[in-house]
């Protein structure tokens, strides 16, 4: 009897310690940054596009944490670097909107498109106040006046948030200070209605108009 008992508490362990990993495994691995781990999991044959509940693929979420080893590691195992989630944004996006100008550099050299429709990556960087990041972007070709689905360009939304520094790289690069957003509002009259006294001077300094 102790003899069947140990053969069975032995096949359990057998099947607990050889259980598949998950979606859930493989995603908790790549918000901790585990790349060895992320490695197994792949190696057992977990697609490297899988996608969320959230619709974030697993090269967005490594995107999105920052983890530019885990980012090297995806993109070695194919996955799509272009690949959108549910609100249209990539993996460049995300790094763009995190900062990271590491990872931006990675992303764009295997293939990240750096224009889009709608959103694009200098819009973010440009929301966010990342310099170098909207330095990259507009050195390889970045359309300076992308418009969103509401008509803001890079400039305005970096007047809007009030990042002195990329709005006068924008203007230095030829941004166009006088396009209106689908509301009529132009970049100087954000600058004006939120007191930006400085950012309007260097628009007015660019041709804004009143």
């Amino acid at each position: 009897m102790r003899y069947i008992g140990l053969i069975y508490m032995l096949l359990l362990f057998a099947a607990s310690s050889s259980a598949a990993p998950s979606l859930d495994d493989l995603f908790n691995a790549v918000k901790a940054n585990d790349v060895t781990e992320v490695r197994s999991f792949l190696d057992q044959g977990l697609d490297p596009n899988s996608t969320s509940k959230e619709g974030y693929s697993v090269l967005m979420e490594a995107a999105r944490e920052g983890h530019v080893d885990m980012i090297r590691l995806l993109l070695d195992r194919k996955a799509r670097v272009n690949q959108r989630n549910s609100v249209g944004e990539t993996a460049l996006m995300l790094a763009t909107f995190k900062g990271n100008l590491e990872a931006v550099r990675l992303l764009h050299t295997r293939g990240a498109e750096i224009n889009s429709s709608g959103w694009t990556a200098l819009h973010y960087a440009a929301f966010q106040g990342q310099t170098a990041i909207c330095k990259y972007l507009l050195d390889n070709k970045a359309e300076i006046d992308a418009r969103t689905p509401n008509g803001i360009t890079p400039l305005m939304g970096a007047v809007r948030n009030g990042h002195t520094d990329v709005v006068k790289l924008l203007l230095l690069q030829t941004a166009d200070p006088n396009l209106k957003n689908d509301a009529g509002a132009t970049a100087l009259q954000w600058a004006v209605k939120a007191g930006n006294t400085d950012i309007a001077q260097l628009l007015r300094q660019a041709g804004a108009k009143e």
